[in-house]
């Protein structure tokens, strides 16, 4: 019943905000989450559609950051658009130039590819380099491009600009959002409760805890570490247009606190 966790056009997802909030709907989401990488841009469209439909749109970002040099995504809820909105301009021209040095990178190894138009507000992302790769032949399937080029410590690999995690979870904070760690379990840079006390400390406000990517044993350890520091659990299937949404049908109880607490951050920063 709840999605906190899916992506559109506007990122690296299959559908457009439009086709998700239908997609939403038919698996019976009734709160449906819109956490494109960087961009906001998809949430009007989203918006608009879901006036036609029994569902809730729940606006939201996911934050591409680093920590200890290795990708960590921080997803915020109900931020203040106005205010996410002109710092998230320079996470998209971050994102636009990685892009072009991966494309620059494959084009020395002898792929030369050209990426697809992308409209205003799109984030530029390696599944749309893979995409153009498997449209130019040299791969069958993104899942190559990136096993063979791609992935990190893949050779035309290029990393994000350095945006920390804490500073992720503070610019967050500063525009009213809820930050989560999302799939905590899924981050290779460090021991996970020495990276997640540090991110406490920093401002975090709760654990992404299920997700398809966690076993059983990670979904409880997360369900105990948010209950025993009184943080809040999110969840969703991280939806990008493959799969299924609504794997956990978690109930809309989850939703009301982290209302409440989106609530006391906009009082406390306007």
């Amino acid at each position: 019943m709840l999605e906190l966790h899916c992506h559109t056009t506007y990122s690296d997802g299959q559908l457009t905000p439009t086709e998700l909030v239908i997609a939403a709907t038919e698996a019976g989401v009734k709160a449906l989450a819109i956490t494109d990488h960087d961009t906001v841009s998809g949430w009007e469209e989203a918006f608009q559609t879901a006036a036609f439909y029994d569902i809730e749109i729940v606006p939201g970002v996911e934050l591409s950051t680093v920590y200890n040099e290795r990708s960590l995504h921080i997803l915020g809820f109900y931020p203040d658009k106005n205010k996410l909105e002109n710092p998230l301009k320079e996470r998209l021209s971050g994102r636009k130039n990685r892009a072009n040095q991966i494309i620059e990178k494959l084009g020395k190894l002898g792929y030369p590819i050209e990426l697809e138009p992308m409209g205003e507000g799109v984030a530029a992302a390696r599944p749309h380099i893979a995409k153009a790769m498997v449209k130019a032949g040299y791969v069958k399937s993104s899942q190559e491009a990136f096993e063979r080029w791609l992935g990190e410590h893949k050779p035309a690999f290029v990393q994000y600009d350095k945006f920390s995690s804490i500073e992720g979870i503070q610019l967050l904070k500063s525009c009213g959002a809820v930050p989560i760690w999302a799939h905590p379990y899924l981050y290779h840079g460090g021991k996970f409760e020495t990276v997640f006390k540090e991110l406490l400390e920093a401002g975090l406000m709760g654990l992404e805890v299920y997700h398809p990517y966690h076993s059983s044993s990670q979904i409880q350890r997360l369900e105990k570490l948010c209950d025993e520091y009184g943080i809040l659990k999110t969840g969703g299937s991280d939806y990008h247009g493959v799969g299924s949404l609504n794997q956990f049908n978690l109930s809309l109880g989850l939703l009301e606190p982290l209302k409440q607490t989106a609530h006391r951050l906009a009082v406390s920063v306007n």
